[in-house]
């Protein structure tokens, strides 16, 4: 019957002016697939992610010991693992948390390791948490064994051994290990026979440090001195001639280099922080004080490549 709304049928307009009647419209667009239900750790809400978020704030904001000198180190994290595995860094064995989803960053640590010989390990979550001191891993971490320094006279003997005038570069209060690392690799790139360090109060090789030098660190001795004025003073006693750099030296590196004789003896180039410079003792020791001349008003250079610098002038110097 015409104007019946309550015949089978019937269209009824809501409020709003939707249709509602059959199964047609929103109800089929409600009943369409919405893909593979998330992970429990992946969905925001649900309690897994929410006790994996307060672990991750509570790892990040415990203090992370320190090794001590002569213990092994940690390298935790993919791309830090990864990093470290491309320079050459001497690992014991790769760890990987049981059930960590495998990704790029995984399978290159994983063909790095056995490249190199470095076991691979499989240990549950909460066993790498406890190892790594509560790192945030990533489900990857690496075993780095204790630095083996070398003596402050090997650093001579490898120079005769070379029949070359020794090349020493001493830190005097360098505490960043990256700068170290650098050093490290600018020694290695223009032939220079070690690097000398302080035991206390200053950067050692650890891992940053090894990832810094890109592998140099295996091919140059560094060796660690009680007394940095000490050994300093016992190079000049075998015939080194000591420098030191600093902003208000003496002379200048292109005067230096360009003296005859001066650059191509035994010698030892002593670099300090980029803050306090060379400590008023080690100054003091010095046989000579030498600026790098800088066209602008900078008053200092990073230790790594104010070494660089110095190093380069002297290579040429002696090709």
């Amino acid at each position: 019957m015409a104007g019946n709304s309550q015949r089978k049928g019937a269209i009824r307009k809501t409020s709003k002016g939707n249709p509602t009647a059959g199964s047609g419209g929103r109800v089929r667009r409600g009943l369409e697939g919405r893909g593979p239900t998330p992970k429990a750790k992946d969905r925001p809400n649900h309690k897994v992610y929410k006790a994996k978020a307060r672990a991750e704030k509570v790892a990040a904001a415990r203090p992370k010991r320190k090794a001590a000198p002569g213990e092994a180190e940690w390298v935790a994290g993919r791309n830090s693992v990864v990093e470290a595995l491309r320079a050459g860094m001497p690992a014991t064995a790769v760890y990987v948390a049981e059930g960590t989803e495998r990704d790029g960053r995984l399978r290159e640590a994983f063909q790095l390791a056995a490249e190199a010989g470095v076991a691979l390990m499989e240990v549950p979550r909460g066993e790498l948490d406890r190892m790594t001191g509560g790192a945030v891993h990533q489900g990857l971490a690496a075993r780095v064994p204790a630095y083996e320094y070398a003596h402050p006279d090997d650093l001579l003997d490898k120079a005769a051994e070379a029949g070359e005038p020794p090349l020493i570069v001493a830190l005097d209060s360098v505490t960043d290990p990256r700068n170290l690392g650098a050093v490290v690799r600018s020694a290695s790139g223009f032939g220079a026979h070690g690097v000398l360090i302080p035991e206390r109060r200053a950067a050692g090789m650890t891992a940053s440090a090894w990832k810094t030098s890109a592998g140099a660190a295996a091919r140059v001795p560094v060796a660690q001195a009680v007394n940095l004025v000490r050994q300093l003073k016992a190079y000049q006693e075998a015939g080194c001639m000591v420098i030191g750099l600093a902003a208000d030296g003496d002379v200048s590196l292109p005067d230096l280099v360009s003296d005859e004789g001066l650059a191509d003896g035994p010698l030892v180039v002593v670099v300090g922080s980029e803050g306090k410079g060379l400590g008023r003792l080690v100054s003091e020791t010095c046989d000579q004080l030498v600026s790098i001349p800088m066209s602008s008003g900078l008053e200092s250079l990073n230790a790594g490549v104010a070494a660089s610098i110095t190093l380069y002038a002297i290579a040429q110097s002696r090709a």
